[in-house]
């Protein structure tokens, strides 16, 4: 059972909505089978936190996708996050190019002014035919969370701010949301903004090495102390990648068997690793004669992942 949740609260005037989550479980099993320079591997946790954030406010059954389409070192970044909040993220690295230890979020993704910024909503019973909701948004701020400020406001006209942070044990954010006004008095309208600018106020003095270092209820209780808030109940959030040896043992047998025999002659294993998940899969040459013979078992769910 994961540790991992989200957590949502609400002003007591309903004016602004506030969300934390916390990956740490989560994000060690993301990071299990991969190995990123620590810039890409802290840009990846900001966005998964990010994408969990947004996923709860999405009143749908499917996936949201958060996709980074960098012109720089870094050529491709995913996150997707399905409705019970279980994620999967992969990264696509440009290998003739040298990542920097200092690279910023622009010199990564937009260093030629050409990375995109694309959200895509997937329904789950998304019909023959139908394509997936996907906003496309130019790759505008120095940061994941600034992107997604531009997004939120351009295309959901929400008064959205978010915090994001992460490192190789941890990734976690906030959120602040302003919630439409529906039919209240002027005077209601004016409090309720005063709340949010207030909410922004206090959540400003937020810094990264504390949301790295304290727990998400030690810090709402640092920052909102003197304001009554509606507490909902926590979700939990879990890293969940649907690979499995009998689906790498199935794409296998597409390949052929004198594809798979030639890649045999040159080494003596096929070894291959999920997309997202970085999951190492090997198969010996009795793994793969098993393949194509009719009748057989197309993988030994029993035989242990080589690491």
């Amino acid at each position: 059972m994961t540790t991992d949740h989200l957590q949502k609260y609400l002003l007591e005037d309903r004016s602004t909505r506030i969300q934390t989550v916390d990956l740490t479980e989560t994000w060690l099993t993301g990071l299990a089978h991969q190995s990123y320079p620590p810039v890409v591997r802290d840009l990846l946790g900001q966005l998964c936190a990010a994408s969990v954030l947004l996923a709860s406010n999405i009143k749908f059954n499917g996936s949201l996708v958060l996709q980074l389409q960098g012109d720089g070192p870094l050529a491709l970044i995913v996150v997707e996050c399905q409705s019970d909040l279980s994620l999967r993220a992969t990264v696509q690295l440009r290998q003739e190019l040298v990542v920097p230890d200092n690279a910023t979020f622009q010199s990564l993704l937009n260093s030629n002014g050409n990375g995109r910024f694309i959200v895509i909503l997937d329904p789950a019973d998304r019909q023959e035919g139908q394509q997936p909701y996907q906003g496309v948004v130019p790759m505008q701020g120095d940061s994941v969370a600034q992107v997604l400020e531009h997004y939120m406001k351009q295309s959901e006209q929400l008064d959205t701010r978010i915090w994001l942070a992460a490192n190789g044990s941890r990734a976690t954010g906030l959120l602040l949301q302003r919630l439409p006004d529906h039919g209240g008095t002027a005077e209601d309208t004016e409090t309720h903004h005063e709340s949010w600018q207030r909410a922004g106020i206090l959540a400003q003095t937020l810094t990264t090495q504390e949301m790295l270092s304290e727990s998400p209820d030690t810090l709402i209780h640092r920052l909102f102390w003197e304001e009554p808030l509606l507490t909902f109940e926590p979700q939990p959030v879990r890293w969940f990648c649907p690979c499995t040896r009998e689906r790498v043992a199935n794409m296998l047998k597409m390949l052929g068997q004198a594809e798979i025999e030639s890649i045999l002659s040159e080494q003596e294993k096929v070894d291959i690793a999920c997309n997202f998940c970085g999951k190492p899969y090997s198969f010996d040459a009795i793994d793969c004669a098993r393949l194509f013979i009719d009748g057989q078992s197309s993988a030994d769910p029993d035989k242990p992942v080589e690491h």
